[in-house]
């Protein structure tokens, strides 16, 4: 059986990464792609940058009381890198459905952003891909 990868990098938008696993998990079903699609998430943790909270007025209260300056926080930037990486198992005679899935799929809304790529057997990065995606869990 030969295995193509699909290699996509979210980069830090974990709502992209988790519509685009949504989108897999919904082909899987309504095309009976079991064990011809199977994909695996790849977080690596990123150092965070540190922000200096900005200082926020309260409104003055009535009467004699002082306003006090209050910090707010800012939101928790992501400190995860998502990477998705897909891959297709057709056997040899379906090669016109893995030709097509490979076509459909990076043209898809939540994978088009992520910067595609296609690692197909023979190619030089292909054995590092296969590693990688067997050492995730």
């Amino acid at each position: 059986m030969r295995h193509v990868y699909l290699l996509f990098d979210f980069a830090k938008d974990e709502e992209k990464a988790q519509q685009a696993r949504h989108k897999l998990e919904g082909w899987k079903q309504a095309f009976r792609l079991d064990k011809k699609l199977l994909y695996k998430m790849e977080r690596t943790a990123v150092a965070p940058t540190e922000v200096e909270p900005k200082p926020v007025k309260a409104e003055k209260p009535k009467g004699r009381a002082k306003a006090s300056a209050k910090v707010e926080a800012p939101p928790p930037a992501p400190s995860e890198e998502i990477k998705l990486l897909v891959r297709l198992a057709f056997s040899g005679h379906e090669k016109l459905s893995e030709q097509r899935w490979v076509q459909r799929i990076p043209t898809e809304e939540p994978f088009h952003g992520a910067s595609p790529k296609v690692v197909r057997a023979g190619e030089a990065a292909f054995e590092a891909t296969e590693k990688q995606f067997d050492e995730l869990a």
